[in-house]
């Protein structure tokens, strides 16, 4: 019978997949190593780690994941995630990988009560595997991404299917000319400060990560897939955006304005120059807007996907029993 390995540290899973999980290898950014390298230890340093690992011939499967508390799991992931979920590497195919999937699920079995897994895309193939393995699962709607498939447009034909609302702010925004807009694609020390003024006079909390948001620019930087655009009056940067480009997606990641701007609107003819570019000049052809159901977002967009949350419960542990019923509960009143 395959057992699978479990590491507690990220070296002890650096040193047993070297580079097979790095940008070369693997084209979702959430996916990959040097992701979870660094947002563990500078988001969520406090909670312990497991990762699982099963192999089987030449493929295999991997969970990473927290130990928050005593026999409980949830996905390595925060509101930075745009998604979660298993990573297969040697291109497995389904049947694979449900076999992989399960054999890590039986496993966690033996000492788990519960896991909690968000944010999902594709819950299927990964609840369809528990279950078989013997867990009790409760598959829940939780939030959404708005994506923009550009299927071959320029910017110009995409801007002319906006809201006539939108059309209308920008344009006579624009025509104030009050603000300088940038984009760049280097990291610098004073481009880094001008994002964190910006975040500070925003409408928004204290940016709790704001070193995780450093070291992933500056390493998105020097791939060249960092996209960190400005809107500046007088010089002075008021409104941000933080933007990824590769494998023909963008995915904006940050975005903020000084609130001290709402008039001039800043961030809407910011994220006017941002599409612009990504479109025209990257030629992506889908842009992400990330987790979360704003408003705003529909103005931009054409899609929304829904995300999923799965609870999954082992009907072994009595301790399971009432988290699992309130659950279901709070999964049937939505």
């Amino acid at each position: 019978m395959l057992v699978p390995r479990e590491y507690r540290t990220l070296s002890e899973v650096r040193s047993a997949i070297g580079g097979r999980m790095d940008r070369a290898h693997i084209d979702s950014l959430f996916d990959r190593l040097d992701w979870f390298e660094t947002l563990h230890p500078l988001c969520l340093g406090d909670t312990p780690l497991r990762v699982f690992q099963q192999t089987e011939d030449a493929c295999e499967a991997w969970l990473f994941l927290l130990a928050p508390s005593a026999r409980r799991l949830t996905a390595l992931a925060n509101w930075y995630s745009f998604a979660w979920s298993p990573i297969f590497l040697g291109a497995p195919d389904a049947r694979q990988q449900a076999r992989l999937l399960e054999n890590i699920a039986r496993h966690l079995l033996r000492e788990q009560a519960q896991i909690n897994l968000y944010p999902l895309a594709l819950p299927g193939p990964l609840i369809g595997a528990f279950r078989r393995a013997g867990w009790f699962a409760v598959q829940r709607p939780m939030g959404g991404r708005y994506l923009l498939h550009v299927d071959g447009r320029d910017f110009a034909s995409y801007w002319a299917q906006r809201p006539g609302r939108l059309r209308n702010q920008v344009r006579r925004k624009a025509r104030q000319g009050r603000y300088d807009l940038s984009i760049h694609d280097t990291l610098t020390d004073a481009l880094w400060q001008d994002y964190v003024d910006v975040q500070a006079h925003s409408w928004k909390a204290p940016e709790p990560g704001l070193n995780f948001l450093r070291a992933m620019a500056q390493r998105e930087s020097d791939a060249g897939t960092l996209r960190l655009g400005f809107a500046r009056l007088d010089g002075r940067a008021v409104a941000t955006q933080l933007w990824t480009v590769e494998h023909g997606t963008a995915l904006i990641h940050k975005l903020a304005h000084d609130s001290a701007q709402d008039e001039g609107s800043p961030g809407t003819l910011l994220s006017h120059a941002m599409f612009a570019h990504a479109i025209d000049q990257d030629r992506v052809a889908t842009i992400d807007y990330g987790t979360g159901d704003n408003d705003y977002k529909r103005e931009w967009m054409d899609e929304r996907i829904p995300l999923h949350q799965i609870d999954l419960f082992n009907p072994r542990r009595a301790s399971s029993w009432i988290p699992a019923a309130r659950t279901c509960i709070s999964a049937l009143v939505g």
